[in-house]
């Protein structure tokens, strides 16, 4: 930790007395985790809140946390249900629940070193996976009339599986840039109980409507599937959320 960390945090969390404070952090070995440091230090600030419901988890990372007591008791406790339990995940979602914000001291505060055996690594991914559908569900796609799920492929078709079946009527086609899976057409939901079987289309992102929830990873393709989306000129949070 830097020496100055708890100065600086202090002062912004006077600031923002309802949000939980982090910071940028300097990786230890500085090539481990090289897209997730990446993606901890450069959210914007509005991103600390558009993008929490991606695999990466908190948009500030727990070590990196600063808030009052009062917020904490607030909050409510951490779940300590032991081994496998995403415990700063289900806080961090709670914090949201409860109206909480989300801010980032932009200076490296933190030596964040990488273990292969850290606790974190003992979640399931299936278990962080129900609940961020699940937060998902709560929290943005009740106030969407219908929507696309940006991925034909097995993210997205996974994601639409997890939907309950009110949300996955809502689902109004997936998009992809894949000419084998747009050529298809369509994909089928083989595991539905309802006759005739769910039909959704697949088209070209560009021939696609939003809101999207998006399934392609980022930092991954070379900045092509940014382009892509930023050729669309959308809002983040208004017009498409990042899922992955």
């Amino acid at each position: 930790m830097m020496p100055q960390r708890v100065r600086l945090q202090l002062e912004a969390a006077a600031r923002h007395p309802t949000s939980i404070i982090g910071c940028q952090v300097r990786r230890e070995p500085p090539d481990s985790t090289e897209r997730y440091t990446r993606w901890i230090n450069q959210l914007a600030s509005d991103q600390l809140l558009t993008q929490v419901f991606t695999s990466n988890g908190p948009t500030v990372i727990m070590p990196t946390w600063f808030c009052s007591r009062a917020w904490f008791s607030h909050v409510g406790p951490f779940d300590e249900g032991g081994q496998g339990v995403p415990e700063d995940l289900l806080f961090f979602y709670n914090h949201l629940r409860k109206g909480g914000g989300v801010v980032r001291v932009d200076q490296s505060l933190l030596l964040y070193r990488y273990h292969p055996n850290a606790a974190t690594h003992s979640v399931l991914e299936t278990t962080i996976w129900t609940h961020r559908v699940r937060f998902l569900e709560e929290r943005v796609l009740p106030h969407w009339a219908a929507f696309t799920i940006w991925n034909a492929g097995r993210q997205g078709r996974r994601l639409y599986r997890s939907l309950t079946a009110g949300t996955r009527r809502k689902v109004v086609a997936f998009c992809d840039v894949d000419e084998n899976k747009i050529r298809k057409g369509f994909y089928c939901h083989e595991d539905s109980q309802e006759r005739p079987k769910p039909r959704v289309p697949i088209l070209h992102f560009r021939a696609a409507q939003p809101p999207f929830v998006i399934c392609v990873k980022l930092d991954l393709t070379g900045g092509a599937f940014e382009d892509n989306l930023r050729s669309l000129h959308l809002q983040e949070g208004r017009d498409f959320l990042h899922f992955s």
